[in-house]
């Protein structure tokens, strides 16, 4: 490459970073320094050069993730040289990558791409917590919070018809952006063969990854055997496709705002989405995004209004569930469904009260009191009460929902349910006149009220 080419890959970055507003332009004063995110291709290894040749000061990331055996101490041990000879820090984590996925059920490349990227968010709280208690990791340089990573115009390209191919949204067809949160892609304004270019003209070796030779990932399929096409027919086409990407990035600020403007006039809600707003696919689209829900399940909640009340659809970490006026979206915890623990305490009067306080005779509680979840065919005598009533039929009218329903406990003396716990007490065992002694039950940390 002659060097007015190699400078003008250097330009394309500067004046990228700027155009996207990156970073600040590199200071001797400020002296701002860099995280690099780096594997020891051709893409991270250029990265940080180029990163360094623009003035940044930089420290590198490598990930070894141990699924290539040898290979992969190899890149590591390349990644060491490599900052060695350029005299930058590096931070090495290793990963039992197998292991996580297999124990979250998702793909290799899936499981790599969250414990990489969950490292780097972990680095960049470190370094958050360290400006505000006042310290410099890199004293006397400022460290930027962010974390440059090497994807490039071909990446994009592939991005967006991946996208495609699984059915995206608008926001989708915008393809990766220049900067996400902490993330920031100072190369996708070049190609890969500017890339290998810049690296021939600095002599610069680097290590080839063979696993993306392998036509497993989807990703790998569409660079080894679709993009080759497309560029028969075109010899543009990555070009196009990443124009086309920008050209939708830029125009979904007007795009929020009218989909913010239908959200407000229409009621919908973080976790409510009326069934009236039905109509509007793109809507219901938007509400659900992030959340792990495909377009089939799109589809049939499209059509809830002909469902019975209580369908429910579920991804890995949320349920939608089809309540009375609107689909409700509930986030799944681990710590859901775990047994309430209860206080007991004998006190001279009713004092506060509270969904998590219930005050009973203690002499006509004959048998330890025990926490359970409701089962069906379970009744008791609500409070103000004298028939039994299905613990099933008195929460439905109060409105509770199926999953609030199934998260429903009580609390038991032998056979009988005292207290639907959070609703209402047992009157047979109520606080009367006769009472001598008077027990006090309360959930740990449950908020109360004075009377």
């Amino acid at each position: 490459m002659k060097r007015e080419e190699f400078a003008t890959a250097l330009d394309k970055v500067r004046a990228f970073i700027e155009c996207e507003a990156l970073l600040p332009p590199p200071s001797e004063e400020r002296g701002e320094c860099l995280f690099v995110a780096i594997s020891g291709g051709a893409d991270s290894t250029a990265l940080l050069l180029i990163m360094k040749e623009l003035g940044y000061k930089v420290q590198a990331l490598h990930c070894n993730f141990h699924l290539r055996g040898e290979e992969s101490d190899r890149d590591q041990a390349f990644v060491e040289g490599l900052c060695r000879k350029h005299d930058v820090p590096l931070s090495v984590r290793h990963f039992q990558t197998e292991e996580y996925a297999k124990r979250h059920g998702i793909s290799i490349e899936m499981a790599a791409r969250e414990l990489r990227y969950q490292w780097f968010l972990e680095e960049i709280e470190k370094l958050k917590k360290l400006k505000i208690e006042g310290v410099s990791p890199f004293h006397p340089f400022i460290f930027s919070p962010f974390i440059a990573v090497a994807h490039h115009r071909d990446d994009q390209a592939e991005t967006l018809l991946l996208n495609l191919l699984r059915g995206t949204g608008l926001r989708g067809l915008a393809g990766m952006q220049p900067r996400h949160d902490s993330i920031i892609r100072p190369l996708l304004c070049l190609s890969r063969d500017e890339i290998l270019a810049y690296l021939e003209s600095k002599g610069q070796t680097y290590v080839t990854d063979s696993s993306n030779a392998e036509r497993i990932a989807l990703r790998n399929k569409l660079r080894l055997d679709v993009m080759p096409l497309l560029r028969d027919i075109s010899s543009a086409v990555d070009e196009h496709l990443c124009l086309a990407a920008d050209n939708i990035r830029h125009s979904l600020p007007y795009y929020i705002k009218g989909i913010e403007t239908a959200v407000k006039e229409l009621g919908i809600t973080a976790d409510a989405f009326p069934l009236s707003a039905l109509s509007s696919r793109t809507l219901l689209h938007e509400w659900l995004a992030g959340n792990g829900f495909n377009r089939t399940q799109e589809g049939e909640m499209l059509q809830a209004k002909r469902c019975e009340v209580g369908k429910m659809w579920y991804s890995t970490t949320h349920t939608v569930l089809r309540d009375r006026e609107a689909l409700l979206l509930i986030l799944l915890k681990a710590d859901e469904g775990s047994m309430p623990l209860l206080r007991q305490e004998i006190v001279s009067c009713i004092g506060e009260t509270g969904p998590g306080i219930a005050y009973f005779d203690a002499d006509l509680l004959t048998a330890p009191i025990k926490v359970r979840p409701v089962r069906e065919g379970d009744a008791f005598v609500p409070f103000g009460m004298k028939g039994r009533k299905l613990v099933s039929n008195y929460l439905t009218d109060k409105k509770v929902n199926r999953l609030q329903k199934a998260k429903q406990f009580v609390a038991t003396c032998g056979n009988d349910i005292i207290w639907l716990i959070g609703h209402r007490s047992d009157n047979r065992y109520r606080v009367t006149d006769a009472t001598r002694r008077i027990l006090k039950l309360t959930v740990a940390n449950c908020q109360t009220r004075r009377v």
